[in-house]
C-alpha cells in the first residue's frame, strides 16, 4: 500500500508534464492570448519542476521526507484545482509554475522513502518499478489528455486534465500514514548560494529553448546557463571542502558512472518526448486530426512500454542486469527506423498505416530501458546521497524532455516541404540523439564486469 502510494504520486506528477500537450490548442482557443503562449502551458510546469527538485530533495533531508511529501501532495492538489479554475492564459501559466513547484517537493522524497522501507533484493525490485512508472506516465499523458478533453465531462473540457489529479491526490494522502519517516543521518542546512546558481543556470538553459523555436540569442543564453551550472558544480565542491552541506553531494559527480547516468537520462527522455510531440504535431497540425485521435495514437507506445517494463522488471533484469538497458536502446532505435519507413511509405497527406507498429516497438524499447536504468543509477548510491541523486535524475529528466520538445518538435515546425518531410527530419535528429544515448549508457556501465542482476552490478560499482 505504501509503495503503491509513492508510485501513484510519481505517476500523478509526471503525467502533468505531458498531459497538457494535446489539450493545449483547446486551452488556447478557450482562454485566448497570443499563440506564443501555447508552449508555456507545459514549459512553465516543467521549468518550475526542474528548478525546484534539488531544493525539494534538501528540504526532505532537513525536515523529514514523509513530512515534505505530505505537504507537497496537498499543495499539488490545491494548485491542480486552481489550474482547473484559471480564468486567463496568464493565470494558468503562473498556476502551472506553482503546480510544478509542488511536484518538485514530492518526487525526490519517493526515492528516499523507498530506501527507508526496503533493503536488499526487495529494494532493487522497488527501485526497478520507478523507471516503468516514470516512462509510462510520460507516454500516457498525451493519451489521457486527449481522452479527457474530448469527453468534455460535465462541460469541463480541458479543465478535466487538472481535475483528474484530485482523486489521485486524495488516494495518496489516505495512504501517507503508512509511510515511514526518513531524513538524512546528519541534518544539513540549505545552501542559498548553490540554490541560486542551480536555479539561474537551469533557467538560462531551459527557458530560451522551451518555446520550441530557438534562435541564435536563445542558444547564446543556453550556453550562458551551461556556464553557470559549471560554476555551480565548482561551488558545491568548495562548499563540501569547507565542511558545509552542499546542495548536491560532490561524491556523486566523481568518476564516470553517475555523470554518465545523468547524460543518459537527459538524452533518452529528450528523444522520447521529442518523438511523442512529433507524432502529435503531425496528426493535429499536419493531418488536421483532433485531440482524441492525437492522444490515442500513442496507445501502442504505452502498451508496449507497460508489457516490456513488466517483463524487464520481473524476469529480464534479475537475470541479465544492465544488458537489458542496452537492448532497450537498440529496440527503440528499431522503432525509430520503422517510423521513418512508415512516413516514407505513406502519401504526403495520409496517416502512416505502419506507424502503430513502429510506436509499439519504441514502447517496447522504452520499457526495456527504464527498469535497469534506474536500478543501476540508484543502486550504488549511499543513503546520504539519495536525496541529491533523486533530485538530479528527476531534474535532468525534465530538462531532457523540455529540450527534446524544443529541438525535435521545433525542427518539425520549422521544416518546409510538407508534414511528412518534417516528420522524417525530426526522426533523423532523434536517431542521432539516441546514438549519443547509447554511448553515454556504455560509459555508465563500463566498469561493471558482471551482469547477472542488479545486486551484482551494485557490488561491482561499489568495488
Amino acid at each position: 500500500m505504501a509503495l503503491a502510494a509513492l508510485l501513484a504520486a510519481e505517476a500523478m506528477n509526471l503525467l502533468d508534464a505531458t498531459i497538457v500537450q494535446v489539450a493545449a490548442p483547446v486551452i488556447h482557443t478557450d482562454l485566448g492570448g497570443a499563440g506564443a503562449t501555447i508552449p508555456w502551458f507545459s514549459a512553465s510546469y516543467t521549468l518550475a519542476f526542474a528548478l525546484g527538485l534539488l531544493t525539494g530533495a534538501r528540504l526532505g533531508d532537513i525536515h523529514g521526507r514523509k513530512r515534505v511529501f505530505h505537504a507537497g501532495v496537498i499543495a499539488f492538489a490545491v494548485t491542480s484545482l486552481a489550474c482547473a479554475l484559471a480564468p486567463t492564459t496568464t493565470a494558468l501559466i503562473i498556476l502551472r509554475a506553482l503546480q510544478g513547484t509542488a511536484a518538485a517537493a514530492i518526487i525526490p522524497q519517493t526515492f528516499g522513502l523507498i530506501r527507508a522501507m526496503f533493503t536488499g533484493t526487495e529494494l532493487s525490485k522497488a527501485l526497478g518499478m520507478i523507471g516503468p512508472v516514470m516512462g509510462l506516465s510520460a507516454v500516457a499523458g498525451p493519451a489521457l489528455g486527449g481522452v479527457l478533453t474530448h469527453a468534455d465531462l460535465l462541460g469541463a473540457s480541458w479543465r478535466a486534465v487538472f481535475l483528474v489529479n484530485l482523486p489521485l491526490a486524495a488516494a495518496v494522502l489516505a495512504a501517507t500514514p503508512r509511510l515511514r519517516e526518513d531524513r538524512a543521518p546528519v541534518r544539513p542546512r540549505l545552501d542559498p548560494a548553490g540554490t541560486a546558481l542551480a536555479m539561474l543556470g537551469t533557467a538560462l538553459l531551459v527557458c530560451p529553448l522551451a518555446t520550441g523555436r530557438p534562435g541564435p540569442a536563445a542558444w547564446a543564453t543556453a550556453a550562458a546557463g551551461a556556464a553557470v551550472l559549471t560554476v555551480f558544480v565548482a561551488q558545491q565542491r568548495r562548499t563540501a571542502r569547507r565542511g558545509k552541506a552542499p546542495l548536491v553531494e560532490p561524491a556523486l559527480l566523481r568518476g564516470r558512472s553517475f555523470p554518465a547516468a545523468l547524460a543518459t537520462s537527459t538524452l533518452f527522455f529528450a528523444v522520447m518526448n521529442g518523438v511523442m510531440i512529433t507524432v502529435v504535431l503531425h496528426l493535429e497540425l499536419g493531418l488536421d486530426d483532433g485531440p482524441l485521435t492525437a492522444g490515442l495514437s500513442l496507445l501502442p507506445w504505452s502498451t508496449g512500454l507497460a508489457v516490456a517494463s513488466w517483463a524487464a522488471g520481473s524476469h529480464l533484469v534479475p537475470r541479465y542486469g544492465a544488458r537489458v538497458m542496452h537492448a532497450g536502446i537498440a529496440t527503440f532505435a528499431g522503432g525509430l527506423a520503422a517510423a521513418a519507413l512508415a512516413y516514407r511509405a505513406a502519401a504526403p497527406d495520409a496517416y502512416p498505416t505502419a506507424l502503430p507498429f513502429a510506436l509499439a516497438l519504441a514502447g517496447l524499447g522504452s520499457g526495456l530501458f527504464t527498469p535497469p536504468f534506474f536500478t543501476t543509477a540508484l543502486g550504488a548510491v549511499g543513503p546520504q546521497e539519495t536525496g541529491s541523486a533523486a533530485g538530479l535524475l528527476n531534474a535532468v529528466q525534465q530538462l531532457g524532455g523540455t529540450l527534446g520538445v524544443a529541438l525535435i518538435g521545433g525542427l518539425y515546425l520549422d521544416t518546409t516541404g510538407g508534414p511528412r518531410t518534417a516528420a522524417e527530419h525530426a526522426l533523423g535528429v532523434a536517431t542521432l540523439l539516441l546514438a549519443a544515448t547509447a554511448a553515454a549508457a556504455g560509459v555508465m556501465t563500463a566498469r561493471r564486469t558482471r551482469s547477472t542482476g542488479p545486486a551484482d552490478e551494485v557490488r561491482d560499482e561499489a568495488g
